[in-house]
């Protein structure tokens, strides 16, 4: 592949729900440009984009792929994100390294929960936005009602749209240009007449593309006002600057079918005209003080270098490879740079170009082209490249906490030797991944952002050589006791040889938010000073694996006040036992109970859904805090336990139709009711003696 200087690059993240068509429209980038011969189809894996092994037996993408499309001597890098909730992390570094969004809307469904995701995180970007809408081919689909759909959902922007369907459904076969007012059929490279019958539709439409051309410029608004009308030259103009100016709002509409290769030309012609430069990019940095500031436009190959790492994949064959985008700067194959956010040298052997998996060797990446590096030693995704004589770091995107979690196993020896390296290099890689040790419920827990993302967590380690078994993981309860009691434990052992005999009085207090403590209070020597360590041994045994259930003890202030001693049998292991049943005991008799995480909740909905959910919430314990609406959407807040809301990803999807979205985070612990408690302690005592 040639190099393109940086006002010849472009570079897009295509969005939008799952299965609204944005794999198979690249497809037909790629086509119409020579790169391939023939249109995948992700029913038929043969996509581009859609490479991995894992996105082939699931039929949908499930990463971004880095997809350059050469058209009219620009190089247009699209960034195809998947369309699943579970991979935000994906979409939202995706959004973060493009210069504009490209948001797919399929013209059945409508704005759906990845619409507004997408949207909502190119509007933390600042990011100008384009729609197309496509499958405009399919049963049912509609141009109108799609766009009006369009602004309802967010009617805070102009929908302004450049193109118009001729015809639909199965009749769809071209698209009219409003600016030219030419016909363009099938892919359309080539301008016809359009048909008489749109002819006044077209006009109205048009009439309405030369007025939002016309705001997005003082000159041109003046002229339009006195003489009425625009030249083609200034509507382009004009609806250029409103299209990749974010805070203009004004949202150009195309009108596409992937799968037929309809309209793609026309959407081709838009990128490299409404999308912006990177040159013109402003970037925010981490300067060497640690303080936040911009790198202003024009960005060009002389400037302070600032690139970012926004994805990394591993492979046992391949290696590693990270993906970066280039801010300010030039890269050359072969020379060091520095990971400024580690503080180490890398020297860039290989540098690539990939489209899907082919890997496409250049040897130097002008500023604003986003690239490979093959082999990184120290490289995770996050990180920043600049020069050690002025060092800055691209300030990372905030992504959100983890809701659905697994606990792991490994299989075999062999698998346990390297389960934690991998699923350390899978957790670098992906930063809405994470693995934990939870000593609370020994075990191994790996946590995303729902189902599918945990499960392909668990399929790359696989292919990566640990082999895992899965499970629901145990809900992290807690012991402790409610009421003050006392009472005492003698150990005496005497079976032949040395005899062992220690005698321990013990008072337990709750102790709230106060954590474990230990006293002594003995009086007279009634036990050697000596013997102490040995007691608070004898508890700290218990601590971890509880009394009641096997859960770990908190808020308990042991006081020993009492006990008696053998000046012969007396020893370590006599008081550290008799410490250990005391405190057992006394346990037992003051009021424990068992705690349970619980979470604070805050789940978003359509509006008429609300009931639906409150009313769920009260199956699951819930709290109800508040409820807002916010345009068409309602926000429940609530504080709900974490038993019952380990599987909530996948009870939400079902009751909304993947329309409802919630965030979940650690507030407190508090008693679990007394006969659910009854229930968990019958099944700990089943298990014990099992």
């Amino acid at each position: 592949m040639k190099e393109y200087v940086t006002d010849k690059l472009r570079n897009i993240a295509l969005v939008g729900h799952q299965g609204a068509g944005k794999t198979t429209l690249v497809e037909a980038l790629l086509y119409n440009t020579g790169a391939i011969n023939r249109i995948g189809r992700v029913e038929e894996k043969t996509t581009v984009s859609d490479w991995d092994e894992d996105e082939k037996e699931r039929g949908l993408s499930l990463s971004t792929s880095l997809i350059p499309v050469e058209f009219e001597d620009h190089k247009i890098n699209v960034l195809d994100a998947p369309g699943m909730t579970d991979f935000q992390g994906e979409i939202k570094n995706a959004i973060r390294v493009a210069d504009s969004v490209i948001v797919v809307v399929d013209a059945v469904a409508g704005v759906e929960v990845g619409t507004e995701l997408a949207w909502e995180y190119a509007e933390v970007y600042q990011q100008p936005i384009i729609v197309t809408i496509n499958k405009i081919d399919r049963e049912n689909a509609d141009f109108n009602r799609t766009l009006d759909h369009l602004r309802q959902s967010f009617p805070d922007y102009k929908f302004i749209p450049v193109m118009l369907p001729i015809g639909a459904e199965a009749n769809f076969k071209g698209v009219i240009n409003l600016l030219t007012m030419k016909a363009y059929y099938d892919a359309g490279k080539d301008r016809s007449e359009m048909p008489d019958d749109l002819k006044a539709e077209a006009e109205a439409a048009r009439t309405v593309l030369v007025e939002a051309a016309a705001e997005a410029d003082d000159a041109f608004i003046e002229k339009y006002f006195s003489e009425g009308t625009l030249t083609n030259e200034e509507i382009r103009d004009g609806m250029r600057k409103a299209a990749r100016d974010a805070y203009l709002k004004t949202v150009p509409v195309f009108v596409t079918s992937g799968a037929k290769n309809i309209g793609t030309f026309p959407l081709m012609e838009a990128l490299v005209v409404y999308v912006g430069p990177p040159s013109q990019r402003r970037v925010q940095v981490l300067n060497a003080a640690g303080e936040k500031e911009f790198l202003t436009a024009p960005q060009t190959d002389d400037g302070p270098l600032a690139a970012y790492v926004f994805k990394t994949t591993n492979d046992r064959f391949v290696g590693t490879l990270n993906y970066f985008r280039i801010f300010s700067g030039s890269v050359k194959a072969g020379q060091n740079y520095y990971n400024s956010t580690r503080d180490v040298d890398e020297k860039l052997n290989t540098l690539l170009v990939m489209r899907g998996k082919e890997q496409l060797p250049v040897t130097t990446l002008h500023a604003g082209d986003i690239g490979v590096i093959a082999k990184l030693n120290n490289t995770k995704t996050g990180d920043s490249f600049s020069a050690h004589a002025h060092p800055l770091q691209v300030i990372r995107p905030e992504f959100p906490d983890p809701l659905y979690a697994i606990a792991v196993t490994p299989r075999t020896q062999a698998d346990s030797t390297k389960m934690g390296t991998i699923l350390t290099s899978l957790a670098q890689a992906d930063p809405t991944l994470r693995w934990r040790q939870d000593p609370d419920v020994k075990q191994t827990i790996v946590e995303g952002m729902g189902e599918a993302h945990v499960n392909l967590a668990i399929s790359r380690a696989q292919h990566l050589g640990v082999g895992m078994d899965t499970e629901v993981p145990k809900v992290p309860y807690k012991e402790t006791i409610t009421r003050q009691h006392s009472d005492f434990h003698r150990h005496k052992k005497q079976s032949g040889g040395a005899g062992q005999f220690g005698e321990v009085h013990m008072r337990l207090e709750p102790n709230p938010g106060g954590g474990y403590v230990f006293e002594t209070k003995v009086v007279g020597g009634a036990i050697s000073a000596n013997f102490f360590p040995s007691i608070e041994k004898g508890i700290n045994s218990v601590l971890g694996e509880g009394v009641i259930a096997g859960y770990p003890v908190v808020d308990v202030k042991a006081v020993v006040f009492d006990g008696k001693m053998h000046p012969v049998d007396s020893k370590d292991i006599a008081f550290q036992i008799a410490g250990r049943e005391a405190f057992k005991k006394v346990f037992a008799d003051a009021g424990p109970v068992l705690l349970e995480p619980v979470m604070d909740v805050q789940i978003t909905v359509p509006e008429s859904m609300m009931g639906d959910i409150v009313s769920d919430l009260n199956t699951r314990r819930g709290r109800v805090q508040g409820m807002d609406t916010i345009g068409h959407k309602s926000i429940v807040t609530a504080q709900v336990p974490y038993s019952e809301m380990m599987r909530y990803a996948n009870d939400l999807r079902s009751m909304t139709g993947a329309r409802g979205t919630y965030t979940m985070k650690f507030s407190h612990y508090e008693p679990v009711p007394a006969h659910l408690a009854q229930t968990i302690i019958a099944a700990h005592k089943t298990e014990v003696t099992a």
